[in-house]
């Protein structure tokens, strides 16, 4: 008889054991894996104007073109469609066929995954009218293959409640074409923590969510965003990073160079087993190898943060 045979019983008993011991060490393991993209914005800063040359130094506007090229130079998988142009409209219920089918095409040639569209309203409109619009908005959004659509809530408090009951309808509407329908911190009826609740219990849909925006808390309401994040966390299902130099102040500055503390912002999402996508706003810079090389910083900054946490 073998004395040294490992009875069945043993057997299972130190193998529950060993796996168990291996789900703590992974368990205890720091560092977090979350999606890193970029939005067009940091190469189309200028809101509403033509695109320029790429070779003119400028607050940056060298067109979507230019942003794709940057943010494939810069390291980035995944981007976001959020500054629109006259001639680049993005999702936006104007963009015909051709020109989504253009969009989705070079997207593609630089190997980078559309992942976001935003969503604009016609906030003077009535109900109807902006639910067609948005709606047309929402089917492009699915021509380009994205799999988020960002609001950023209203302004006015008289048009509070319209936007309530558009996005109650807009976020069935998503869901049915498989989007989800997010909303970031911009300052009046999406301000920071109490009016996003507000939004949250008004609109009453699962497919409506948040995006934080730690730098908007700040630059919109001067508030502190980790406190500010603390009521809301567990509606947050992806983030808009950006820092911010004081209330109103510059958002342009690179990471880690303004007021946010990102260590302390994505500790509190880890707790909350936040699982991403973070998409990168904004980048210092006036050339296009200026914001370009920034881009590439603030991605490498996330990089080391996540690798901490």
């Amino acid at each position: 008889m073998n004395t040294h045979r490992m009875s069945r019983r043993h057997f299972v008993q130190t193998t529950a054991l060993a796996v168990a011991g291996a789900a703590v060490s992974a368990q205890a393991k720091p560092g977090v894996n979350w999606p890193i993209g970029a939005f067009n914005r940091p190469w189309m800063q200028a809101f509403g104007t033509k695109t320029q040359p790429i070779t003119v130094p400028q607050k940056a506007n060298w067109g979507i073109d230019a942003a794709l090229t940057g943010a494939e130079q810069a390291g980035y998988k995944y981007f976001g469609y959020l500054t629109t142009m006259p001639d680049d409209p993005f999702n936006g219920s104007n963009a015909t066929p051709e020109y989504l089918a253009a969009l989705k095409k070079k997207t593609a040639a630089h190997h980078l995954h559309a992942n976001m569209c935003a969503l604009r309203q016609k906030e003077s409109s009535s109900l109807e009218e902006q639910i067609k619009d948005v709606r047309k908005q929402v089917d492009n959004a699915h021509t380009l293959g994205t799999e988020w659509m960002l609001t950023f809530g209203v302004e006015k408090p008289d048009h509070y409640a319209t936007y309530y009951n558009l996005m109650a309808d807009i976020a069935d509407y998503c869901a049915d074409k498989k989007i989800k329908l997010v909303m970031k911190p911009h300052g009046g009826g999406s301000g920071a923590s109490e009016e996003i609740l507000r939004c949250i219990k008004a609109v009453n849909k699962p497919n409506f969510k948040v995006w934080y925006d730690a730098g908007n808390i700040i630059y919109y309401t001067g508030k502190d965003p980790v406190e500010q994040l603390k009521p809301i966390v567990q509606y947050v299902t992806g983030f808009c990073a950006k820092d911010c130099d004081g209330q109103k102040d510059d958002v342009f500055v690179q990471f880690g160079q303004g007021k946010v503390d990102f260590p302390a912002v994505f500790g509190e999402m880890k707790k909350a087993g936040f699982n991403g996508p973070v998409m990168v706003e904004c980048a210092a810079g006036k050339t296009f190898e200026e914001v370009t090389a920034n881009a590439k910083a603030n991605r490498l900054f996330l990089e080391k943060v996540f690798a901490a946490l």
